[in-house]
């Protein structure tokens, strides 16, 4: 696994959806806050999206994807002399309660405008994409899910790709970092020591807690401790597995551990954070 992908995975709940609409003459409709994050391509046509408060309006044309990874309410509407508009739109359950940073950092509209080149996987899951919506053919409701995962991966790589400012973009561009955040993911229950992670990174100790906290903005061991109990808390949400099985795949020493640890870091102990979540 990679920090993007555990990123997305750790948020992501439930089934996304999507549908293909098209609109013309002159309209409006407004999407209220939504609990987890919404996209709109433009397939053909060009409208405008404008973010509840802001006054700025977001003009998208043809090939354009908006991505609004925080569920900002907001507004889509025509354009003088606007023509139709074929518009493919979509909304993926999320849980912010243990967000990544890097998923946290994402700006409210991610505006990723089409051009030649530019991009190609994200242009082809959004062919592929339109195509099965439209077509609706046998094997369907099984590809679009998988297709719309696909989609949020691309929509979060080329904002990475395109992004000037923010923390991450410059985290998973540092090789020490970078390293050490892959070992961490890839073997998040292993016995990590900061020797072990700094030879793991090619590093000397020093020098790798100076660049990661840096970058990352809290050390190598409590980045894999914040780490570890966000991951507990996904099984916990998503599985019923035994808190013994939680507390090994996570890197504790028996479910003890992990229980007071979680409690620790969420005020409440797994059972009932399991609880919580199979009500709501």
């Amino acid at each position: 696994m990679d920090v993007v992908s555990d990123a997305i995975g750790a948020v992501r709940v439930g089934s996304p959806s999507s549908d293909r609409l098209r609109v013309s003459g002159e309209w409006a409709v407004r999407l209220p806050p939504y609990e987890g994050a919404g996209f709109h391509v433009v397939l053909g046509g060009t409208c405008r999206l404008l973010r509840d408060g802001d006054g700025d309006p977001v003009l998208l044309g043809p090939g354009d994807v908006a991505l609004l990874p925080h569920g900002a309410g907001h507004a889509l509407m025509s354009v003088r002399d606007g023509g139709e508009v074929e518009l493919l739109c979509g909304k993926y359950r999320l849980d912010r309660s243990r967000a990544h940073p890097l998923m946290a950092e994402l700006p409210q509209v991610v505006h990723l405008p089409h051009r030649i080149g530019e991009q190609p996987e994200l242009r082809a899951a959004v062919d592929l994409l339109a195509r099965e919506l439209e077509e609706q053919r046998p094997g369907g409701p099984l590809a679009l899910p998988s297709l719309l995962d696909l989609l949020l991966v691309y929509m979060v790589r080329a904002w990475m790709g395109r992004a000037r400012t923010g923390a991450w973009p410059a985290v998973l561009n540092d090789p020490v970092t970078t390293a050490a955040l892959r070992a961490l993911h890839s073997e998040p229950a292993a016995p990590w020591t900061a020797e072990r992670l700094a030879a793991e990174a090619g590093v000397s100790r020093a020098t790798l807690a100076r660049r990661f906290t840096a970058l990352v903005g809290r050390s190598p061991m409590a980045y894999l401790t914040w780490w570890r109990l966000t991951l507990a808390a996904a099984r916990l949400r998503d599985s019923d597995a035994p808190l013994a099985t939680v507390a090994r795949e996570t890197g504790y020493g028996s479910p003890y551990a992990l229980s007071h640890a979680f409690r620790r870091e969420f005020g409440i102990t797994p059972g009932r954070y399991r609880n919580r979540h199979a009500a709501s």
